[in-house]
């Protein structure tokens, strides 16, 4: 029950239990193309969808240097630690990084980014870098409100998002945000093995990669939009991820996309019902404040320093073979993060606050009363 890699179903772990095929045969290329063509109904997109095998690191990259030039500006609000390490990477290869600074506890704040582009007359800004869900803090930002501002002020910036924790968990809409560059990756929500990334590309930005002189040649989106099987992954296929990428959309279809986002969201508030009863004692509390940015996938729970985060999350491994991940950042040490994402249903969710539930008592941890059957309640849809 951590925020990634999520718990990998039985029907995509058999999906890939098979032996390698033929590189150029149909069936592997129609099953790519497939792939291809089904993630766009993940981003909500009419858009252009890239397959890297790579992590959401890699896909990061793919973003960047396929649409800024040496020297070009990016904006990142701080939301957590993953908002600084995209901002950073795009330091390392040559771009300037500029930051927002957020106090970890809230989302990207509208107000401030259009404030920065509004004195930005110049247009030096040429992008701005969302993380949409950050896994450190728990928290997810509106899409929406900053679009708004890029509108209102009639700022060239391309809006790029990172939704890998967020794709399949909560509501994402490329096309209806106009979000100029999303970038995914299979082992969140999407249920599948790590080692895959995507990134989604508007047709306006498609055209700027055509114009922008950073170096690239794995990463390069023109390059795998050849109508050689061979270019689509700038070499040999990474085939069993394949295979284990296709069942998973399967099954995310199955169930119904929608649907997926409803579960995840009815999931997520369990686990707050539970964590605002354990909050009672003054020791635990939620990490995101506003709760229309708590996060679907994740919840942060801030632990009184004077308690011992890795001894919870020790004694859940040993006494439940449960595990939970501890904080990231400005938050290592005083945090444990619950991933609620990905092929999980609500005996889960309850199994993961029962582990930690006696773990504290276990440990002498305070902790309000009656926070299991909160989140039961929740569950049974009983106000």
């Amino acid at each position: 029950m951590t925020p990634g890699p999520t718990n990998i179903p039985d029907r995509v772990l058999q999906s890939m239990n098979r032996p390698a095929v033929e590189l150029t045969g149909e069936a592997f290329i129609t099953l790519c193309r497939s792939c291809l063509t089904d993630l766009k109904r993940v981003f909500d997109t009419r858009s252009e969808v890239f397959i890297y095998p790579a992590n959401g690191h890699g896909a990061w990259e793919a973003a960047l240097v396929n649409t800024l030039s040496t020297g070009d500006k990016v904006l990142v609000p701080e939301t957590g630690i993953f908002s600084f390490f995209w901002g950073n990477m795009a330091h390392t290869l040559g771009f300037e990084f500029e930051e927002i600074p957020g106090d970890w506890r809230s989302g990207a704040d509208a107000a401030q980014i259009g404030a920065r582009l509004r004195e930005d007359k110049g247009h030096h800004i040429k992008a701005i870098l969302l993380v949409h869900t950050d896994t450190a803090t728990g928290i997810t930002s509106d899409i929406e409100a900053v679009r708004a501002v890029l509108d209102e002020t009639e700022h060239p910036a391309l809006l790029m998002v990172d939704a890998v924790a967020s794709l399949a968990a909560s509501e994402f809409r490329m096309d209806a945000w106009r979000v100029d560059v999303a970038v995914g990756a299979s082992q969140k929500a999407l249920m599948s093995s790590p080692g895959l990334s995507f990134v989604a590309v508007s047709e306006k930005t498609m055209a700027l990669t055509k114009t922008v002189t950073t170096a690239r040649h794995y990463w390069d989106f023109t390059r795998r939009l050849s109508p050689r099987w061979f270019d689509w992954f700038c070499g040999t296929a990474p085939q069993h991820l394949m295979f284990g990428l296709r069942e998973s959309l399967d099954m995310l279809f199955e169930e119904g996309l929608d649907a997926v986002v409803e579960r995840h969201t009815r999931l997520a508030g369990a686990v707050r019902a539970c964590i605002s009863i354990w909050a009672e004692a003054g020791v635990l509390t939620l990490n995101a404040v506003e709760a229309d940015q708590q996060s679907n996938s994740i919840s942060t729970v801030l632990v009184d320093p004077a308690y011992d985060v890795e001894q919870v999350i020790d004694h859940c491994q040993r006494a439940f073979n449960v595990t939970v991940a501890g904080g990231l950042g400005r938050l290592d040490g005083s945090s444990l993060r619950l991933g609620h994402m990905g092929d999980i249903n609500g005996a889960m969710i309850l199994g993961m606050l029962g582990a930690l539930q006696s773990s504290f008592i276990a440990l002498g941890v305070p902790h309000g009363s009656g926070g299991l059957e909160a989140a039961v309640l929740a569950l049974s849809d009983i106000q």
